[in-house]
């Protein structure tokens, strides 16, 4: 792991009205670079060629002749055969050159590789550089390991799948599309075997994964992503914050539950299976007496990542979730960073961020006005692993 205080003597050499904020353009990029620019920060796009016109021609920035933006949010944008060229010494001295405070989002990770974030990426990250591991299910202390220490509710883990006798969820991913999914549930042994044997057969997913699979106990109920904000610099006010809650769209798992009985079970061998690939996001609220409960499992989460992977949360995180019929949550995944549904709230602000600071207030914005705030508390040290 990168010395944090070689990171603070990095970003101590910055100069504060130089300051930019960079992230890999994929994932929840364009909220940053709004939130950014929201801040009056410029910004700085890591593209890789073929996906990169998104950032560097559709939403490019112009700005007028005092700076100020009048349309788009990407000031600059460099292009690299991969993402993970960023890596590169002469990129990393590249984005140093340039004041870049880099955000985290999962394409980094995903497509950089975590060993390389932790030990080779000397640029300021905004986030706990350390955490961004806890993600990787099944390693030594990923996230359900650290949600068993701070005593959260997740769904029971069944160790072997001949001990299925209820709608169960198999965790593996997907064997072709990198960063998605290859779920699929079954409520017996025998429905396992014949969706694995079914997915292997198509190459949605390989015998290696299946074998190191994460199998649960399904959770009948609506999921909702708790887009949360930690500020370890905040004096006056609650440290923590609920800016917003967003849910998925899951390509044919969504196609699926739009087909009346009769259609589905009419599909063909190849369809029977649904994809759980996240394509889009759409924003939610919560019923209030249950608001309670969400800062209550992000307070204990905040104390067990602070006790167990010290300095602990910083800035944003996303709790994923499933309530069940009698309103009990139960935490299914964790994003110790930017959550990857944050764009639906970009330019309007997040409904609960929004309230709380009289402001639009996206996730975007959130990080970016935390940086302003600590540039102008001279505390960047405290923000950036």
């Amino acid at each position: 792991m990168i010395d944090r205080k070689e990171i603070i003597d990095i970003v101590q050499d910055y100069e504060p009205d130089k300051i930019k904020i960079g992230a890999v353009a994929s994932h929840s990029a364009l909220d940053v670079f709004d939130g950014a620019v929201e801040e009056d920060f410029r910004t700085f796009a890591i593209c890789q060629q073929g996906r990169e016109k998104t950032y560097s021609h559709y939403f490019k920035a112009q700005r007028d002749a005092y700076g100020r933006v009048k349309r788009g949010i990407v000031d600059e944008a460099v292009m690299l055969k991969k993402f993970n060229e960023v890596l590169l010494p002469e990129n990393q001295q590249m984005l140093r050159d340039q004041n870049i405070l880099f955000i985290p989002n999962r394409s980094f990770t995903s497509y950089c590789g975590i060993d390389e974030v932790e030990n080779d990426f000397a640029v300021p990250i905004v986030g706990s550089r350390n955490m961004l591991r806890s993600e990787e299910r099944g390693i030594d202390r990923d996230y359900y390991w650290l949600l068993e220490k701070a005593g959260l509710p997740f769904p029971e883990r069944i160790n072997d799948p001949q001990d299925i006798e209820e709608l169960s969820i198999v965790k593996l991913p997907h064997a072709v599309k990198k960063l998605e999914r290859g779920f699929f549930t079954a409520a017996t042994y025998e429905e396992y075997l014949k969706k694995s044997e079914a997915l292997l057969k198509q190459g949605v997913i390989t015998q290696e994964a299946l074998d190191n699979a994460r199998i649960e106990r399904y959770i009948i109920g609506p999921v909702f992503n708790f887009d949360m904000f930690y500020s370890p610099i905040e004096e006056e006010m609650s440290k923590l914050e609920i800016l917003g809650i967003d849910w998925r769209f899951e390509t044919s798992l969504d196609g699926h539950v739009r087909l009346p009985a009769p259609q589905q079970i009419t599909l063909a061998e190849h369809q029977l299976t649904p994809e759980y690939t996240v394509c889009g996001h759409n924003s939610s609220t919560l019923r209030e007496s249950l608001l309670e409960d969400v800062f209550m499992l992000a307070e204990k989460y905040i104390d067990a990542a602070s006790k167990y992977y010290d300095p602990g949360i910083i800035g944003p995180f996303c709790l994923q979730t499933c309530i069940d019929k009698d309103l009990n949550f139960y935490i299914y995944d964790v994003a110790p960073r930017v959550g990857g549904g944050t764009n639906v709230h970009m330019s309007v602000g997040h409904p609960y961020g929004n309230t709380i600071w009289r402001n639009n207030m996206s996730t975007g914005r959130r990080i970016a006005f935390e940086i302003r705030r600590a540039i102008e508390m001279d505390e960047l040290g405290r923000i950036v692993t």
